[in-house]
């Protein structure tokens, strides 16, 4: 069993709540707009991490980390992207591969919208974790957690924050 945390949309933030649910976390995913290297550097120190670069994000996060992330943890095939949109309206970016190789999770940032839904059409698990960092429209900051057990993913959980 693996648990997870997901964030998005940091934008350079990180404070000491974010800090204690990485701590509990197996693993931390970040869907794009890191801001800055020093919010992986700190999340890292704590458990590793798996992060796609975002549309704000500079060169340098770039050449750390890729605009795509699609790997497998424990038996659930998931892929990471920022831009990513939502079931029957994906992203031009996303749209044709994953109709041709769905994932069984797939998960964006960008929106700062919090957003969990099924694709039944494609059979995948559709994530958005909000926003958790203070820059941006959104009122309340927003995470994820949940465990991926095999291929069965569980124990979802939606994680507010201080408001901005």
């Amino acid at each position: 069993m693996t648990k997870i945390l997901l964030l998005s949309d940091t934008h350079g933030h990180m404070d000491d709540t974010i800090l204690k649910y990485a701590a509990q976390a197996d693993e931390i995913w970040h869907a794009g707009d890191i801001g800055n290297l020093a919010v992986t550097d700190k999340l890292a120190s704590l458990k590793p991490v798996r992060a796609v670069f975002g549309n704000i994000d500079d060169h340098i996060i770039q050449q750390e980390f890729p605009e795509h992330n699609r790997f497998f943890c424990e038996g659930v095939d998931v892929w990471i992207a920022h831009i990513g949109g939502y079931p029957d309206k994906y992203n031009v970016r996303v749209r044709d591969e994953i109709r041709r190789n769905p994932p069984k999770l797939f998960i964006c940032g960008h929106s700062h919208i919090l957003k969990v839904m099924n694709d039944k059409k494609l059979n995948l698990l559709h994530m958005n974790p909000g926003a958790c960092g203070k820059h941006g429209f959104h009122k309340v900051r927003t995470m994820l957690r949940f465990t991926i057990d095999g291929e069965k993913i569980s124990n979802l959980e939606v994680i507010e924050l201080a408001k901005n």
